[in-house]
């Protein structure tokens, strides 16, 4: 996001990637950065470092960065030149990340703006530092399907009004039985009972997962969950979380998540460690 401002009329401007305690500009000097002709350096703010580079402010404009937006290529790109930079600074130490596309008009406007935030900045270097977020997704196995024999559609009985003559309209159809009509909505509103039943279940282990997790973290969010996959099988995500754990607790963490599996039964799936990002904005 662009600092709040007019567009950006200066032939270059300031990009922020991240903001840390301190880094040396040797660590940064082989960081290709955004690909611009320009190297990413350390912008002093005083007690806190940013990591920054000079980028072509044409290119980054509102309306450059919206013709982005609808490359997903080029945003693709950008993303992962971003993420690049903010991984090799958090590998040296508690790294605040700002998010894609943070410009200033210039370095001396981009210390100004941080500077102004560096009470929240500070607060978020202090609650991250040691630590990294694993990520955990929990889906629920595809509901049940009952034997295509235990569900079969209401027999037809013959109407009354049916002729044996061949010559009779309507002749060989019929309606269903209100014994068989019946029998058959039961069975409907027991697949769906069951569906609800499994559901449920699903959440309640969701939720075992979410305790066990917190056990072993300094913080944990709840993100939003995915839509269901529309490839089979069809699982469904009821829990997608975001656990802020202390660096030297990997193990803790991986024998947790094993023995999750094992006990509720639900196909789990952890990714990490990353960045803290999901922990720098709430402070």
């Amino acid at each position: 996001m662009t600092a709040p401002g007019p567009t950006l009329q200066n032939h270059t401007a300031t990009y922020v990637f991240a903001v840390c305690a301190h880094i040396d500009h040797h660590a940064l000097a082989t960081l290709p950065g955004l690909g611009e002709n320009s190297p990413v350096r350390p912008l002093s703010l005083g007690a806190l470092t940013a990591v920054v580079q000079h980028v072509e402010a044409a290119r980054f404009s509102e309306d450059a960065w919206r013709e982005r937006l609808s490359d997903q290529g080029e945003l693709e790109r950008c993303a992962r030149a971003h993420h690049h930079v903010v991984s090799a600074v958090a590998a040296r130490g508690a790294t605040v990340p700002l998010p894609l596309a943070t410009l200033y008009r210039s370095d001396e406007r981009a210390r100004h703006g941080l500077r102004q935030d560096a009470e929240r900045l500070h607060t978020a270097l202090r609650r991250i530092e040691g630590r990294v977020e694993w990520g955990v997704k929990v889906y629920a196995p595809p509901t049940p399907r009952p034997a295509a024999a235990q569900t079969p559609a209401p027999a037809l009985s013959p109407s009354p009004s049916s002729s044996s003559s061949s010559s009779s309209v309507g002749a060989g159809r019929g309606r269903p039985s209100s014994g068989d009509g019946r029998a058959y909505l039961d069975r409907k509103r027991g697949i769906q009972k069951r569906r609800e039943q499994h559901h449920d279940e699903a959440l309640r282990a969701a939720e075992t997962v979410d305790t066990a997790m917190r056990t072993v973290a300094a913080a944990s969010r709840q993100l939003r969950t995915h839509a269901q996959e529309p490839l089979e099988p069809r699982r469904t995500q009821v829990l997608n979380a975001a656990y802020l754990v202390d660096e030297k607790r990997y193990d803790d963490v991986a024998r947790t998540v094993t023995a999750l599996r094992r006990s509720t039964g639900m196909d789990i799936e952890m990714s990490g460690p990353w960045v803290p990002y999901s922990f720098v904005g709430e402070v």
